[in-house]
This record gives C-alpha cells, sequence and structure tokens, in this order.
C-alpha cells in the first residue's frame, strides 16, 4: 500500500470520527496559530522599529549626561553619582568647537506635561514641548508636512515661534482650519505656528504628540526647566561614524574640563545602539510564546494521543479483518501513524495560515509591510509532524500487536 492509499484510508477514518477529531485539530491549530501569529507580530514591529532608527540615520549619534559616573570620595571610598547635566554653555561650546564635517543640532526637552490651547480648545497635559535649533529636523530625520523649519534668525533670537505634530492639531483645530499662522498658547505664553510636523504614526520615535519651539525661547519660557541638553551629531558618510565620535569625546571632554585621569561624565549612543537594546528586550518575548507554544502543542500531542487509543478500541474488529486479508504489522502500524500524523498536519496549516494572518494584522496597524516568517513557519510545520509521529507511535503499536482471531471475536 503506498503512501496515497495510506493518507486517503487516514482521512476516511477520520471523516468516521469527525467531532473528537476536530476538536483535537483545534488544540493544535490554535497552538501553531498563538505561536506564529506572535512571531510574525513581534517581525513587524521588529522591521518597523528598524525603520523608525533608520529614519534618524545609521550615520548619527547622541551625547546626553545619562548614566553615572565613578567618583573617588577619599582614599579607599567609591562612590557613584549621577553624572552632570550638559548645559546650554556648554552645548553651544561644543557646537562651536566641533570642528569634524558633520551637522550638530542642540536640543532640550522644556516640558513633558504641557497644555497647547486654542482659543477654547486645548489638549491634554501630555504634550512634550522641545527646545530645537535649526538643524533639529534634519538630524533627527523628521520632516514638516506643512509650513517650514525655524529659521536660524529665529533660533539664536529666540521667537515666538512653533511646531506641532498631528496629535496636536487635531485636538485644537477644527479639520478644515488654516493653521499655519495662527497663534496658539503654552501657559502663558503665545506662540505662532510656522510649521506641522509630519506624521510618524505609530513610530518610536512618534512626533504626533509634540510641540517644538527655538531652544532659546525655551530657555525664557520654562525657567524651572533643570532637564540636560542633548547633542545630536549626524556625519556625511557612516564610515565616519567611529572617527567624529572620537572627535567629539575630545572636545566635549575639554568643554567640561575633565582631566586625563577623569572618567568621561557623559554617554554616547549610536542610533543603532538604542534599537539593539530595545530588540534584546523582545527577544524575552520571543522565548516565552516559543514555550507556550510548544506546551500547547504537547497538550494537543496527549490528547490525540488518547484519541488515536479509543480508535484502537473501536477498530479493533477492522484491524482484525485486515489482518485476515493478509495485512502484516508494518502495514498497520504506518496505517495509524499516517492517521495521526495527517490530523496534526492539517491543523499545523490551518494555524499557520491564522497565525501568519493575525500577525500581519499588527503589521498593517504599525505599516510595517507584509511579514512571513519563512523560519517559524518551517519550524511549526516540522514540529506538528513530530508532534503527530510521537503521538501515533504507541497506538500504532498497540494496533499492529492485536491478535487477529481475538481481534475478529471482539464486539
Amino acid at each position: 500500500m503506498n503512501l496515497t492509499e495510506q493518507i486517503k484510508l487516514a482521512l476516511r477514518a477520520i471523516r468516521a470520527n469527525i467531532l473528537r477529531t476536530v476538536l483535537t485539530l483545534s488544540i493544535i491549530m490554535f497552538g501553531i496559530t498563538a505561536l506564529i501569529g506572535i512571531l510574525t507580530a513581534t517581525e513587524g514591529i521588529k522591521t518597523k522599529m528598524l525603520s523608525s532608527f533608520t529614519e534618524m540615520g545609521s550615520n548619527t549619534f547622541s551625547v546626553t549626561n545619562e548614566g553615572s559616573v565613578k567618583k573617588i570620595g577619599g582614599p579607599r571610598r567609591h562612590r557613584k553619582s549621577e553624572n552632570p547635566p550638559i548645559t546650554i554653555q556648554q552645548a553651544n561650546s561644543f557646537k562651536k568647537n566641533f570642528h569634524y564635517p558633520a551637522e550638530v543640532s542642540v536640543s532640550n526637552i522644556a516640558n513633558n506635561i504641557a497644555i497647547v490651547k486654542n482659543e477654547s480648545k486645548k489638549t491634554n497635559p501630555n504634550v512634550k514641548v522641545i527646545g530645537i535649533d535649526e538643524n533639529y529636523l534634519k538630524v533627527s530625520g523628521q520632516n514638516i508636512s506643512e509650513g517650514r523649519n525655524f529659521s536660524k534668525t529665529e533660533i539664536e533670537s529666540g521667537s515666538d515661534v512653533i511646531l506641532l505634530g498631528r496629535d496636536v492639531v487635531a485636538k485644537i483645530f477644527n479639520p478644515y482650519d488654516t493653521v499655519i499662522g495662527r497663534l496658539v498658547s503654552i501657559g502663558s505664553k503665545k506662540f505662532k505656528v510656522a510649521g506641522i510636523l509630519a506624521s510618524k504614526g505609530a513610530s518610536q520615535i512618534a512626533t504626533d504628540n509634540q510641540a517644538m519651539i527655538p531652544v532659546q525661547n525655551a530657555r525664557w519660557s520654562f525657567p524651572d526647566n533643570s532637564n540636560s541638553y542633548l547633542l545630536n551629531i549626524m556625519v556625511t558618510n557612516a564610515t565616519e561614524l567611529d572617527m567624529a565620535i572620537d572627535e567629539a569625546t575630545g572636545v566635549l571632554r575639554g568643554v567640561r574640563n575633565l582631566r586625563v585621569s577623569d572618567e568621561n561624565d557623559f554617554d554616547i549612543a549610536k542610533s543603532e545602539r538604542l534599537a539593539d537594546q530595545i530588540l534584546d528586550q523582545m527577544q524575552y518575548i520571543k522565548i516565552a510564546t516559543i514555550v507556550i507554544g510548544i506546551l500547547t502543542l504537547i497538550g494537543a500531542g496527549i490528547g490525540l494521543m488518547n484519541i488515536m487509543l479509543v480508535s484502537v478500541n473501536e477498530r479493533t474488529r477492522e484491524i482484525g479483518i485486515s489482518k485476515a486479508l493478509g495485512a502484516n504489522k508494518q502495514t498497520i502500524r504506518i496505517q495509524f501513524l499516517t492517521e495521526a500524523i495527517v490530523i496534526c498536519q492539517i491543523g499545523g496549516v490551518l494555524g499557520i495560515i491564522l497565525g501568519i494572518a493575525m500577525g500581519n494584522m499588527v503589521g498593517l496597524f504599525l505599516d510595517s509591510g507584509f511579514i512571513f516568517p519563512y523560519v517559524w513557519v518551517f519550524g511549526g510545520w516540522i514540529f506538528t509532524f513530530i508532534v503527530g509521529l510521537a503521538a501515533g507511535i504507541y497506538p500504532a503499536i498497540k494496533a499492529a500487536d492485536l491478535d487477529p482471531v481475538e481481534a475478529l471475536r471482539y464486539e
């Protein structure tokens, strides 16, 4: 009996026990759906995240005061303290003295809980206000969808102009209002809208709920702001990044008056390093998903084995007739193994299709494109084959070992 006939017999047996088969097949299907769906969604999130950081540029790095620095507090005592903030004077001095061919941007988060108003309409107290210079949008990979960027004169003079994110505009203006040139207020301070930021949607560096003002104006409008200033540097070519970082380190050490023996009291991070840190955390999600999926499939395998054992008892007389007609042990074993594998494969294929569809729903929301996780699809298919094989071995052996005379007497 060839493989095609074995599969036909397996499908006939599946139809004869359709309810129990469907229940077991559903467990396998949902296990694979969860496994493939979450892994597909994770790949979509990863793709979108890498795209978002790529928009910032692989030739970009940032300088902050994040982290801590070890300082000597006596001959035998060591303590850790937060790095001192990068002041506006230090940031401007760095920008002036950094002569490497690169674009340098100085920015500062002036307020994380601002309320932006337009006449009687206002936002929730969750708008991030950032003080920026004329290079900020270019270096951070952001664009203006309407209006214009700040001029260098507006930056230096601290003019009362503002750039608004799409979410802010939607909350305080009507859909068909002319926004450019209108006045909005933050607290008691009024600003003229110079431009609207292009939407970043659901990306990691979304700007939709932000407002940007000249960095000098941010100092005057938010005098209580104690946040450190951020330096973003974009070199012409990614191959020059390490050399630019070395020079930036030397310039900033001089600006912050560090001695040769002092450690750096600032942090330099490449844009892809930030992405890598987040992606490392996502590995735990993958591991948890794989473990849950495997446990679900093992449970499905146990259920399938139970069904196959019941099937052996119900088909004892059928097995006796087959042996009487000349079927040997190997034929019986292959018949039951094929049946178990076919059930698992049907559940696996349905689960793969549902999993890819559900995972790509997340991709559709994130606009990350269609994801087909070839490795996990192949892995899921192989694993369902193994589960079917493992679940069918014992029932197949039990069926093959039945005595044909006793099997024919079975009622």
